[in-house]
């Protein structure tokens, strides 16, 4: 007979499922249903009617245009039950849980990102405390943790009925945009209204992106300006994308929808490094969309005859990959983010095809911030020159062309990144320093053969040298003196004499040593002078 409970053999036990059949069920915490009740109503936003309202509009919701921004599944939303405390303030008596703004963390590319995004459906998307504490919650996880913060701005602006609290809360905002300033990457989508004190708070990020039709940024909207100035416009001619695109350079990009708004601010991350101790990613290099030995055809001889400048860039960088930053306004320098053998630089390139490419106030504040940007997040600079000077005239010298101008050489002198120049027709004066010289420790400065350095072209300077000469000569004459300035000063080879050009070459060459020099300046360390900071020309 067996032995019952013998070491061989212990006691039978009873099944497993006869254990948990008789086992009670963990009480589910009472809360638990108040907190499901709240999520759920934040996650309805202000319900279908202005969810409808504002698919009318042509806009997406808070929460449409972060499931289509970020990676799938990568969103974490944080604070999702904040609740204004403005009871006896006129604020509505059911507080929606949220308050007004969407805030969280996720990923795009696979690299983390903070972000908020402001619910219009819920009381217009205004700014009250709560909102503002969220918000600043979520900025300082960006500087804390290191990674780029995407602010998407869809609000009626200061909610009215908290006063100067919710002033307050603009201004929490706006010095923590300051603290993450060349820290981590900022990047503003507008893709609603934004007006008011609101507009710093873009104002202060590295990147403004627009939505045409359905966004606008404006410090005092249509009606106070018709009460002020008697001036009838309207909310787009006012503050539209168009107009700050084109015209104020507010903008740095214009999208025709929320989804193609979405998408830029989607590939602009892609050239950025997470904070300022990193360097940009690196992809798989691309052939150029242009045969490099066909660039230098595309430059005439002639330096007053105009070219497309972006057509000597198709040459050089990876193909599709340029990203061009103020397409819109200056047009007579041209600046972006490109990969040149899977390496991301920042590029600067005047325009000759747009008044001669010379330098000018607009165009050299434009090229000063793009420069700053790629110095504080380590973006080598790749800039083609071809300048026949700043552009004269009263409109320029009283539009402060001097303090402007100084601007672009401020920055070019300030930047420790690797610094890449070439010379592909013409350098002359002031502008040939200004363009990232060797004066300004530029890295390397290359030159095609055809290149002029000089402090004037060869009609300008003849006309000063040989005045009085001039008077009573024929045209041959001032044609003679002009060829024999132009064998002397026409050509790159008295900069390279100096060392102010390290080469001259071939501009079939161009590309393969742009990446040559950008692999081995990847290691470039240059410490500064310990100061505060240094006091740029504003």
């Amino acid at each position: 007979m067996e032995q019952r409970g013998s070491a061989m053999n212990p006691p039978s036990l009873a099944p497993h499922a006869v254990v948990r059949a008789t086992r009670a069920e963990p009480a589910r915490p009472p809360l638990m249903d108040a907190i499901d009740s709240a999520r759920r109503r934040a996650r309805e936003g202000g319900g279908p009617d202005k969810i409808a309202a504002q698919h009318a509009k042509g806009k997406m919701t808070a929460r449409e245009r972060i499931e289509y921004l970020l990676d799938p599944g990568s969103f974490v939303e944080t604070d999702s039950f904040a609740l204004h405390q403005g009871l006896s303030r006129g604020l509505p008596q059911d507080p929606h849980p949220g308050d007004g703004v969407v805030t969280g963390y996720g990923k795009i590319h696979g690299r983390p990102v903070c972000l908020y995004a402001q619910d219009f459906t819920v009381q217009g998307g205004s700014l009250g405390s709560a909102q503002a504490r969220k918000i600043c919650k979520i900025m300082e996880q960006a500087l804390a943790t290191g990674v780029p913060l995407v602010a998407l701005n869809d609000s009626g602006g200061a909610r009215i009925q908290e006063g100067v609290a919710a002033l307050g809360g603009y201004g929490d905002m706006f010095q923590r945009h300051v603290d993450n300033s060349g820290v981590v990457p900022q990047i503003a989508g507008i893709l609603g209204p934004c007006a008011g004190g609101a507009v710093y708070g873009p104002a202060l990020t590295d990147f403004v992106l627009m939505t045409r039709k359905t966004s606008y940024m404006y410090l005092t909207g249509p009606d106070v300006v018709k009460t002020v100035l008697g001036e009838e416009t309207t909310h787009e001619d006012l503050g539209g994308a168009d107009v700050h695109s084109s015209v104020s350079g507010v903008c740095h990009r214009a999208g025709e929808t929320d989804e193609d708004t979405l998408d830029q601010i989607r590939q602009l991350l892609s050239y950025l490094p997470q904070n300022h101790l990193e360097h940009p990613p690196r992809y798989e290099p691309l052939p150029p969309a242009r045969d490099p030995d066909t660039i230098g055809a595309v430059v005439p001889m002639d330096p007053q005859m105009p070219y497309d400048m972006r057509d000597v860039m198709a040459g050089i960088v990876d193909r599709d990959s340029f990203f061009e930053i103020h397409p819109e306004v200056a047009k007579n320098l041209v600046v972006g983010f490109a990969r040149i053998e899977g390496r991301v630089v920042g590029l600067v390139a005047n325009q000759p095809k747009v008044l001669a490419g010379v330098l000018d106030v607009e165009s050299s504040e434009k090229g000063a911030r793009f420069v700053r940007f790629c110095d504080a997040f380590n973006v080598p600079l790749v800039s083609l020159v071809d300048v026949p000077g700043f552009l004269p005239g009263r409109e320029q010298e009283h539009g402060g062309i001097i303090r402007h101008g100084a601007k672009l050489l401020y920055a070019y002198c300030e930047a420790t990144v690797p610094k890449i120049t070439v010379v592909t027709r013409k350098a002359y004066g002031g502008a040939y320093i200004v363009m990232c010289s060797k004066h300004l420790r530029s890295d390397v400065n290359l030159a095609w053969p055809q290149a002029e350095i000089a402090v004037l072209g060869a009609q300008g300077a003849v006309q000063i040298l040989h005045r009085r000469e001039l008077k009573n000569a024929d045209p041959e004459f001032r044609k003679e003196l002009e060829a024999g300035y132009r064998d002397r000063f026409g050509n790159p080879m008295f900069a390279a004499e100096l060392g102010f050009v390290d080469d001259i070459i071939d501009p079939t060459d161009t590309r393969a040593l742009i990446g040559k020099h950008l692999e081995r300046l990847a290691s470039k360390n240059v410490e500064r002078h310990p100061r505060k900071h240094g006091t740029m020309p504003l």
